[in-house]
């Protein structure tokens, strides 16, 4: 099983993919080495993680943790020199070659893999991310189940506490009578670049865009209330507003998507928020105490489909 694999990682003549590596670049490498930003933590092999600054200390400590930078840079060198190109013919067993469609360190190397190992089976999964333990794991996995064992894994329906953001624009369809179809696709996509912009940048996960909105979880209520906020005001200028439900509960994972009640409170109560409102539910109060995070009572009410009644607050962010 090769994942994000190549056969050499450094460009030549008769390889064109590979990547220029200059000896300056090898000095910056090791000068960086441990240090937030460099090492594996570079951008180029997980470009959403580049202002994640946990992500970049914790990658930098491990780095630290497991070479000096002489010998991170004496291992990096030993790999450029590798070229196992005229091996490939002569392998005769299974081979399965997985990788990220928009790797760019390694996706192009993972393809002439799976165009001169005899036989082998290839999968290209979307993303960016190199790393296997980050971005969508249960997909990697997957496939690599699947051809140890022949048999596709089912759907797992893990049950977890989360909490859920929709987002909705307001008035979308007489807005896009008002400003016609070109210029309602523009905004579209300016919302949509806004929202997965904000959602990254708070932690959050985009489980879809659901045309004029989005649905994200987040593992705390208050990231997905400053993450709303965020993305409220940044389409201020622009000649569309949003609404925004934000509720935390256990939420059924299911492969891509999400379900359960959560969702659905969720969900209802996104619709029940003014324009430029950011809703929230009774629990999202109770867990962000301490946050700075303000709330105003806006009623209660019945949730359709969801028993009892449900008091809702408006929040407003510090960021």
């Amino acid at each position: 099983v090769l994942y994000g694999a190549y056969p050499r990682i450094s460009a030549a003549p008769d390889y064109p993919d590979g990547l220029e590596i200059s000896e300056e670049d090898l000095r910056n490498f090791e000068e960086q080495w441990g240090r937030p930003g460099g090492g594996l933590a570079m951008s180029f092999y997980n470009p959403g993680q580049a202002e994640d600054v946990a992500y970049q200390e914790a990658m930098a400590r491990s780095d630290r943790m497991s070479a000096s930078p002489g010998a991170a840079t004496a291992i990096m060198r030993m790999i450029i020199s590798l070229d196992v190109r005229d091996l490939l013919p002569a392998i005769r067993v299974p081979t399965l070659v997985v990788y990220r469609t928009s790797d760019v360190a390694h996706a192009a190397g993972s393809r002439y893999l799976g165009e001169h190992i005899p036989g082998a089976k290839v999968v290209e999964l979307p993303g960016d991310i190199y790393f296997p333990y980050l971005g969508d794991q249960d997909a990697v996995v997957s496939e690599i189940e699947e051809f140890l064992t022949g048999v596709r894994p089912t759907p797992r329906y893990d049950r977890v506490l989360a909490t859920v953001l929709f987002t909705d624009i307001v008035g979308s369809t007489q807005t896009a009578a008002r400003v016609g179809d070109q210029r309602w696709r523009d905004l579209l996509e300016h919302h949509q670049s806004i929202s997965e912009r904000e959602i990254n940048r708070w932690r959050g996960r985009l489980i879809k865009s659901t045309g004029d909105g989005v649905l994200a979880t987040f593992d705390g209520p208050a990231r997905a209330v400053r993450c709303a906020g965020e993305i409220r005001d940044s389409l201020q200028t622009s000649e569309i507003s949003i609404r925004a439900g934000v509720h935390t509960g256990e939420i059924e994972m299911l492969g891509d998507d999400i379900g359960g009640i959560a969702v659905h409170i969720g969900q209802r109560i996104s619709a029940l928020a003014d324009p430029n409102e950011i809703l929230v539910s009774r629990t999202v109060v109770d867990i962000t105490a301490g946050s700075g995070l303000e709330f105003a009572r806006r009623g209660e009410h019945q949730l359709k489909g969801v028993p009892g009644t449900w008091p809702t607050f408006a929040a407003h962010a510090t960021i």
